[in-house]
Parts: C-alpha cells; sequence; structure tokens
C-alpha cells in the first residue's frame, strides 16, 4: 500500500526544462564499491549494543560541558532534536539505500555509495570526507580520555607519564580490537562498554554536588534565569552532534544486521537512540547542576579524587577502550573505498594468477587491514600527544563532520533520489503553468542529453513565472538539487528503471510531502550547524583565555 501523501514520479513538461553541463557526475557509470561483506551478522540485540555504543563514546562525557556552553533548556531541547534528527536520518540513509523501489535490488551497502547516485564522484567523495572527519575526531578524543583518565586513578600527575600510559594501554587494547575484521565481532565489547556507560551515568548522577552548587548559585530557579540560553549554543550543538552522530557508522552496523528490513532496523535505531538520549540527558543535567560554570570539557574532571571518582574513570576508560575500535572501523572503510575501492581483505596471488584465499596486500608483518588499522591509530595519536583540552575537539568534530554528514547529507540524498518526485511535487505547489502535456511517466526526451550524467534539466525561468514565496523558501535552489538528482539517477540507472520500480510492498521506502519537507530542514539545519558551530568556535577560542 502507498501513503495517502505518496508523490509519484515527476511528469515534467518537457518545454520546462533546458540542458546544463555540472561537473562532478559519474559518466554514467555506477560508483558501486568493490566492498568487502561480513563474514559474521548479528541479531537486534548485537546490532543495538553496537549503535549504542557508537552513539554514547567520548560525547557523553562532554554532555555537561555542552550545557555549560547552551544553556541548561536550550540544551536540552537540542539533545531532544539531535535525538529526533539522528533516529530519522538512520532511517532515511538506509531505507533509501536497502528499500528504496529504484535502489533496493542494487545491494547499495555504504553511505558513499548512495550519495553517489544522485551526485555521481561528488556525492560520494563528500561522503567519505566527512566519515572521516567524524571518526577521526572521535579517536582522538578517544584517546585524550584516557590520558585523563588512567594516569588519574593511578596518581601520576607527569605529562610525560601520562602519556607514555596512554601509548601503552591504547596499543595494548584498542589497537588489537580495531584490527577485527568485521563489527560484528565487537557486540560482546559493546555490550560492556554500554553497561559501563549505565554505572558512569549513575556514579555521576549520585555523587554530583548538585544541591551545594545549586544553593549557592541562588537556586533552581536562578539558574534557569541565568543559563536557560546562552550566546554559545551552537557549541553546545557541536558537542551533541558529535555525542549523538552514528551516520557514518549506520551502514556498517546495519549490514551486520541479521535478515534486514524496515521494521528490524527500526526498532535497532529506536531503542539505540532512545536509550543513548536518556542517558545523555540524565548525566548531562546531573553532571552540569553539579558545576553550572566551572564544568569542564571531560566532567570527570570537576571531581575530587576518591574511590568512587576512580571507579568512574575506570567505567569511563572501559568505554573509551570499547568504542574506538567502532571508529576505527569507519576511518578504515573510508581509507580502503579510496585506496582499494572498498576491497579490505587482499589476497596473495599464486604463480598461476589466482588467489591462495589468505589475507595479504599489507606491509611487514600485517595484512591490509591490520595495516590500516595501524596506520590509522598512529594519525589519531599524534594530535592526542599535544592536545589537553576535550571540549573544542568535541565541539568542532561536531560542528563539521556532524553538520555535514548528520543532517544535510541525509536531506540532500533524499532530495536527489526522489528527484523526479519532488519536482512533481514543487510544481504543483504552482500549478502546471506553460505545461504542454500532463500525465504519464518520463519519456526519452526527459533524460539528460547524449547520454552523460555531467547534464541536467533545470527549469526555463523565462517560461514560468513563480510566486514570491517561492523564492523565499529557496525552492529554485531545492529544485536545482532534485533536478542534478534526477538525472543522475536516469542516467545510472538508465531509463527502463525510471519508467519501472520495482513492486511496492511493506519493505518499499516512498517519497511523501511530509517527507519532502523533513529534508530541507535537514538541509538547513546543517548548514547552520555548521556555520554557526565552526564560527562560535573560532570566537570563543579567540577571545577565551
Amino acid at each position: 500500500m502507498q501513503p495517502s501523501n505518496y508523490v509519484p514520479p515527476a511528469t515534467s513538461p518537457k518545454s520546462d526544462f533546458e540542458a546544463v553541463e555540472i561537473d562532478g557526475g559519474n559518466d554514467g557509470q555506477q560508483q558501486m564499491s568493490g566492498i568487502s561483506k561480513p563474514q559474521k551478522q548479528s541479531g537486534l540485540a548485537g546490532a543495538s549494543a553496537n549503535l549504542v555504543n557508537s552513539i554514547v563514546g567520548a560525547g557523553i562525557i562532554g554532555i555537561p560541558y555542552a550545557l555549560r556552553e547552551s544553556g541548561l533548556i536550550a540544551g536540552l531541547f537540542l539533545l531532544l532534536l539531535v535525538a529526533w534528527l539522528t533516529d530519522k536520518s538512520l532511517k532515511i540513509i538506509v531505507g533509501l539505500a536497502s528499500f528504496h523501489p529504484k535502489l533496493k535490488n542494487r545491494d547499495v551497502s555504504t553511505f558513499e555509495d548512495l550519495a553517489s547516485y544522485p551526485f555521481g564522484n561528488f556525492g560520494s567523495k563528500f561522503i567519505l570526507l566527512n566519515m572521516f572527519v567524524m571518526a577521526y575526531g572521535a579517536m582522538v578524543a578517544y584517546l585524550l580520555i584516557i590520558k585523563d583518565t588512567i594516569p588519574s586513578v593511578l596518581g601520576i600527575e607527569n605529562r610525560f607519564e601520562r602519556t607514555l600510559i596512554m601509548i601503552a594501554t591504547s596499543i595494548t587494547i584498542m589497537l588489537p580490537l580495531s584490527m577485527q575484521r568485521d563489527m560484528a565481532s565487537l557486540s560482546f565489547t559493546s555490550l560492556i562498554s554500554v553497561l559501563a556507560d549505565v554505572v558512569l551515568v549513575g556514579f555521576i548522577t549520585a555523587y554530583s554536588p548538585i544541591k551545594d552548587t545549586v544553593e549557592e548559585a541562588g537556586g533552581f530557579v536562578e539558574v534557569l534565569k541565568q543559563d536557560a540560553v546562552n550566546p554559545t549554543l551552537f557549541i553546545g550543538l557541536g558537542i551533541l552532534s558529535t555525542a549523538m552522530a552514528c551516520q557514518h557508522s549506520a551502514f556498517i552496523v546495519s549490514g551486520s544486521l541479521e535478515n534486514k528490513t524496515m521494521s528490524r532496523w527500526s526498532k535497532v535505531t529506536g531503542f539505540s537512540i532512545g536509550i543513548s538520549a536518556i542517558l545523555c540527558a540524565i548525566l548531562g543535567v546531573s553532571g552540569y547542576l553539579g558545576f553550572l560554570e566551572e564544568t569542564e570539557g571531560d566532567v570527570l574532571n570537576n571531581f575530587q579524587d576518591s574511590f568512587a571518582a576512580h571507579g568512574a574513570r575506570i567505567l569511563l576508560a572501559i568505554t573509551m577502550f570499547f568504542t574506538y575500535p567502532m571508529e576505527s572501523f569507519v576511518a578504515r572503510h573510508v581509507l580502503v573505498q579510496l585506496f582499494h575501492n572498498g576491497d579490505l581483505d587482499g589476497r596473495d596471488l599464486t604463480p598461476g594468477g589466482e588467489t591462495d584465499g589468505k589475507e595479504a596486500g599489507g606491509y611487514f608483518c600485517f595484512n591490509r587491514r591490520q595495516t590500516w588499522s595501524f596506520a590509522i591509530y598512529l594519525m589519531a595519536l599524534l594530535p592526542a600527544l599535544i592536545v589537553d583540552d576535550l571540549g573544542p575537539v568535541l565541539s568542532i568534530t561536531g560542528s563539521f563532520g556532524g553538520g555535514c554528514i548528520a543532517y544535510m547529507a541525509p536531506g540532500l540524498c533524499y532530495l536527489g533520489v526522489n528527484g523526479d518526485a519532488f519536482l512533481s511535487f514543487a510544481r504543483g505547489l504552482v500549478g502546471n503553468r506553460g505545461s504542454s502535456r500532463e500525465g504519464g511517466t518520463l519519456t526519452q526526451a526527459d533524460l539528460p542529453v547524449a547520454g552523460s550524467s555531467n547534464t541536467i534539466m533545470t527549469t526555463d525561468e523565462s517560461n514560468e513565472r513563480k510566486p514570491v514565496w517561492w523564492y523565499l523558501f529557496g525552492f529554485p535552489m531545492w529544485t536545482k538539487i532534485a533536478q542534478i538528482g534526477s538525472a543522475n539517477m536516469a542516467v545510472t540507472l538508465g531509463s527502463a528503471a525510471i519508467k519501472e520500480a520495482a513492486a511496492y510492498d511493506e519493505d518499499c521506502m516512498v517519497p511523501t510531502r511530509r517527507e519532502f519537507f523533513i529534508a530541507i530542514f535537514f538541509i538547513c539545519f546543517g548548514v547552520l550547524s555548521l556555520v554557526a558551530g565552526v564560527g562560535s568556535n573560532i570566537y570563543v577560542q579567540l577571545t577565551r583565555e
């Protein structure tokens, strides 16, 4: 059954379009990578544990700092908004790749492959770049937390010794786990990490000096008056985006899910995002109210040394040890895509030109995936040796990577993949002025000229006048995005795929008017998060002592 507000593919009048050349297309070639498929899979519980673990990483310990920067009321509102956007975006990107009528039978198994259909090589590289930014920033943050926690438990203050402990513990625990081949292998450690997070939240809630701090500040009402909304709220948004962002690992997690359906994936995302948001809210409010303006990027640094505080630091370290591999998997995926077209394994060739079945392709005693895992570890280690403040790392990572891959990319992909349907929807908003033909499906005349995906269809404004609201709400830009996506989809899939879609069933994702407006909101929110977040961080770093 199709939803009542289902928007059918565009029935575009030929007179409304002219041909325009663009860069970054795929020249008619499908951008599918030769990614190595997982050899192990997880059930609902295992996939949910992996997704929660990829969300509740270094970011959760920075939530109190995010509330300090945003303000208590604004911060909680942003947390709920980011949680909803995260859940929605996960359903959008995996839904488009696995359950959209045009793509469900095409084995789209990565975010970059999904983006390549409507946006060609540019879309693929945009996703890969921001996936790496998110994963890399998170790995640096995890190492910084290890440098903060383990030495504090051992009573070591010397910077050199703290650095040695970070290197020793990370290279003996984090690195071997990150060299695993499949994310399903991390299900057990992810479960331990999630349990450690739950206990950690309980500690901060129980031991945070909320009563004394709030009384000294004049009471809870006074705290709300002073810190409800702060001008640096976009710094907090960046941290919240880092804490909740998991779009860069969504396809790895969904690819490990047994019997993947829209319903099962929805259960995984709903449970995982719900648990993560609750944990973040409890820890954030408890930590912030306990220390208010003195709240640090790692809230555990605000607690005095005690047996309970050391126990909490150990729990946080366990979480970091077992979450780092999740981000390493993503960073490794990006580099393997760029340098080996997704072939993670690499095989030795026998004299006869056939593979011997053993993983190879690396350096020294490592195979390919081990080589890249080690190289990524070294890349993350270098800034962790120099930087000490966790807050800016989380905020900048979330503002840049989160704004692009968590918000902008899902919205762009939705408009691009459903480009023809959006054009039909947009045309219906203003009426079919100048239309010489109605009804039917796209014809050969409506497709890009010369069979090149670098040629797109664009509205000829001289033939059709639009109302003022069309420009005020940015519809020229939204239709341009949809036109680019429609043209590239037509070339990549072929005209037959435009005319014939897979049969609609309960596991089909069909475009609707409501989803179009949500996609536009995603794009706008992502741009705002990126510009305001990065700008706020630069301003604060220049003005704060």
